[in-house]
């Protein structure tokens, strides 16, 4: 499974990047995302950014607020996978090992690709939308928002799965 981070500030354009990249990636790929949330809202509320996602054709979207975690799948009423017992970022604390859990669930469901948009700290390839320099996120930046679309799409699609490159110590 690759794993792409979209990390930037707060309405420099990450959501709408991601709805703009999920269709052309869903065209070959099993995607899903995930979205950071840093305060409490209703799920799936037509408009709220993980609405846009999934109606982007994303087939699950992970959300995870201070409070809860939650995932929208397009399965409906099927037996849950048990907890992960792999964590992709070592021994992480807070929202790095939130993040992991959800990864391990969404690597257990097959998907193929998945998109991140938050978790900056992440050590994930990233892509940076608005103003924000390389050395204030975790991962390699792999793209910058203002690249041509074509070329993020293949940029991500090039991407080593994540488990190879936790494997090498990346």
């Amino acid at each position: 499974m690759r794993v792409v981070c979209f990390a930037g500030p707060s309405d420099s354009g990450k959501t709408t990047l991601v709805e703009e990249l999920v269709p052309r990636l869903a065209e070959t790929e099993r995607v899903a995302t995930v979205k950071s949330i840093h305060h409490d809202i209703e799920i799936d509320t037509p408009g709220a950014d993980t609405h846009r996602h999934r109606t982007a054709g994303a087939e699950a979207v992970v959300g995870v607020t201070p409070e809860l975690t939650f995932d929208i799948t397009a399965r409906g009423k099927q037996e849950p996978p048990r907890e992960p017992d792999a964590e992709f970022f070592g021994t992480a604390d807070g929202e790095l090992r939130a993040l992991s859990r959800v990864l391990t669930r969404l690597e257990r469901r097959g998907y193929d690709l998945v998109v991140v948009e938050g978790f900056g700290e992440a050590p994930l390839p990233t892509i940076l939308v608005g103003e924000r320099e390389p050395d204030a996120v975790g991962g390699e930046v792999v793209g910058r928002g203002r690249d041509d679309l074509a070329d993020l799409v293949e940029a991500v699609l090039a991407l080593e799965p994540l488990g190879e490159r936790s494997a090498g110590g990346n």
